[in-house]
């Protein structure tokens, strides 16, 4: 299941604002930005192995790199409402 984490709402500046312990990931989940507004999501690592997901990932890298300032998670930089749909997707395939 994909949530909004909205406790921080957009990524913080530095790694410190997160690396205190103020950010709650459950185990086999991960944080992903998206958009412009950089809207916070955790959503589970099985994502990773689903060939949708990696073409989004294989797209970001092409576009913009994995080298990206450390915000404790990755940026994708697609719309919401395309995110939110593919996640949908992945939940009932």
């Amino acid at each position: 299941m994909v949530y909004e984490n909205p406790s921080h709402g957009k990524a913080p500046e530095d790694s410190s604002k997160i690396s205190g312990g103020k950010c709650n990931i459950p185990k086999g989940h991960f944080m992903v930005y998206v958009g412009e507004a950089r809207k916070r999501y955790v959503i589970p690592l099985w994502y990773l192995k689903d060939p949708m997901f990696q073409e989004l990932l294989n797209l970001v890298e092409d576009e913009f790199g994995f080298d990206q300032p450390n915000m404790g998670g990755q940026l994708i930089p697609c719309s919401e409402e395309c995110f939110l749909g593919l996640t949908s997707a992945l939940h009932h395939c």
